[in-house]
């Protein structure tokens, strides 16, 4: 029993736990605060064991609007807190309703538990209402690509062993969401026991450092003049021994669009974003026109298309070195000069000792090289498109001049979440801060628009430093999920939402003209976004120009007792650094993946 109920003075009676109340307590002694989902017939009982385990004081049920929303709340409640994101839905359409959250968990790698109803077992394959068992609507079958651990609990003495196995599966390199199928008859089903295992080993990750591999990158570096860093989404926890690594090695180094969370982008070595809406000066140091680049460490790195420019040969050649923690990642760099595979934060641990000794005992150095840019106006020596972005005034608002002002303006550790479309591109190319803590996010892997709608709250519902949290989407996005925000407000969150509001699907509509495609589908209409959040009772203002914005009293919204919505009325006709260095060609869609 989990010593929270013990506390509270309500002690469980094991004779009266039914199988829904023996996964609600594994989920107690895994710290687990937040169940996210949507009640329905079938979930009914474990929404039940949930109650329960409320009045205990233990974890609880947080209903979202639309099963998705729930999905992408369990996203970012496992990004904030680094525990198991939790989410649920009834059989058939709820189950149905989950896919693209679940899908865009396993794409970015985030460990989710996902628990869906089946019709109690004598009705399966018999045109009961909402059937997904195997001989009608298979919600196993439709889950099964992915998911890192996908079955249906056809017994009640199977459940504790097949949620053991989801659990520890979600955990494993790669991470991801795990999914289990219960009927709800065996939900009900009495259990009579209570878990008794150590949480920690139920998360605990085994990785072995190739040795071999590493001393081989140890004499690459020992014999190496010049070197260049690329660091990926994958380096949580090494962040800072990768800086210091860098600055010991003078190597400058670039981020791809999601890798950027992890370095300090005031950093003098630090030359931008590579990729996706990324900056001239980090293509320039790769493409090594000088010749001088002897080697570039690619990190933590999954080597898709966004972060790498379209598997740009400036990145993806013979002076690659790939260190990575995921097997799997290496499939995109078979021309490496060589993969090193194990524990990020170890590795770079090692390297930066025998850096260190190699400098004391032989006098080893790397000379500087590369050309050097000056600071913008952030501080960094990022080359931006727009060199003024900062500093227009003009209206309507101009979204770099947005991007820039919130970077400068949002307090320390903001929570920032930017939401597929351009609120990307403006985001990866103009948001940039000093802190390297991995509280800026986005989710490129699969690319749900509406995506962040709904991490936001997660992460904010996670977050016991209660830090600020905001959350910037596009119309286009807004109008997939608006209803969440009633989710934030349920729950008493500070969150501040911004809404880029263009009247258009931006980069479809900039892709098309990108790419001399036929102007088609992308008209939004007026929406005053404002008054729409208004009528939930939320505050909204409408911001037109950078004057309202800065008497906007960020201070206000992050200590009040609900979130406030920004609708921003943003100049459409600027053009987002979208795939800036293809955006010559012609009869080729400029939309990322088209």
């Amino acid at each position: 029993m989990h010593d929270l109920s013990v506390e509270q003075g309500q002690r469980i009676d094991k004779e009266l736990v039914t199988y829904a109340d023996l996964l609600v307590e594994y989920l107690n002694i895994l710290g687990v605060e937040y169940v996210f989902g949507v009640p329905g017939g079938a979930i009914e009982p474990l929404f039940n064991a949930l109650a329960r385990s409320e009045r205990r004081g233990g974890v609880r049920a947080v209903v979202a609007r639309h099963e998705a929303g729930a999905a992408f709340m369990a996203d970012g409640y496992a990004r904030e807190t680094g525990k198991l994101g939790v989410c649920c839905a009834t059989t058939g359409p709820g189950a149905t309703n989950l896919l693209t959250g679940v899908a865009s968990a396993y794409a970015d790698n985030v460990p989710m538990l996902v628990i869906t109803a089946q019709t109690p077992l004598p009705k399966f394959g018999r045109r009961a209402l909402q059937d997904s068992s195997c001989a009608a609507i298979d919600i196993v079958g439709i889950f099964r690509h992915c998911t890192r651990y996908n079955s249906l609990v056809s017994h009640q003495e199977q459940l504790e062993n097949k949620l053991i196995a989801a659990v520890m599966a979600s955990s494993r390199i790669p991470a991801g969401p795990v999914h289990i199928s219960i009927p709800s008859d065996i939900l009900r089903s009495d259990a009579g026991y209570l878990p008794k295992v150590k949480p920690e080993l139920l998360t605990q990750q085994f990785q072995l450092t190739d040795k071999v591999g590493l001393e081989k990158l140890i004499q690459e570096l020992s014999q190496a003049k010049h070197i260049a860093l690329f660091i990926g989404d994958g380096c949580k926890d090494a962040s800072s021994s990768i800086m210091q690594l860098a600055t010991l090695l003078n190597a400058p180094f670039v981020s791809g669009p999601m890798g950027k969370r992890w370095v300090d982008e005031t950093h003098p070595l630090y030359r931008g974003v590579f990729g996706f809406a990324g900056h001239s000066s980090a293509a320039e140091l790769l493409s090594d026109v000088d010749g001088k680049l002897d080697l570039v460490l690619a990190i933590g790195a999954a080597l898709g298309e966004l972060g790498t420019s379209g598997w740009s040969e400036e990145l993806i050649n013979h002076r690659l070195i790939h260190i990575d923690s995921s097997v799997e990642h290496f499939t995109r760099s078979p021309m490496a000069r060589l993969h090193v595979c194990g524990s990020l934060p170890a590795i770079f641990k090692k390297l930066v000792d025998e850096v260190q000794q190699a400098q004391k005992k032989w006098g080893k150095c790397w000379p500087d090289f590369g050309g050097v840019a000056g600071l913008n106006a952030l501080g960094g020596r990022s080359v931006w498109r727009d060199a003024d972005a900062m500093t227009h005034t003009s209206v309507p608002f101009k979204p770099q001049t947005l991007f820039c002002q919130l970077a400068r303006s949002l307090p320390v550790d903001s929570r920032f979440f930017a939401d597929a479309g351009n609120a990307w591109t403006w985001a990866i190319h103009y948001y940039q801060r000093s802190e390297c803590n991995g509280k800026f996010h986005i989710a490129m892997g699969l690319g749900s628009m509406a995506w962040a709608i709904g991490a936001v709250i997660g992460s904010a519902l996670g977050d016991a430093s209660r830090s600020p949290h905001v959350c910037v989407t596009g119309d286009g996005a807004y109008l997939m999920s608006a209803q969440e925000i009633t989710v934030a407000k349920q729950q008493n969150l500070p969150i501040l939402f911004i809404v880029l509001n263009d009247g258009v699907m931006g980069m479809v509509m900039h892709g098309q003209r990108l790419g001399n495609a036929e102007a088609v589908g992308f008209e939004l209409g007026s929406v005053n976004y404002a008054q729409m959040a208004q009528a939930v009772g939320i505050d909204a203002f409408v911001i037109e120009s950078v004057e309202q914005l800065q008497r906007i009293d960020l201070n206000s919204i992050f200590t009040s007792n609900g979130p406030t919505l920004l609708d921003v009325r943003i100049d459409r006709e600027e053009i987002p650094p979208m795939l800036s260095r293809v955006q010559s060609l012609q009869n080729v869609s400029m939309t990322p993946g088209g």
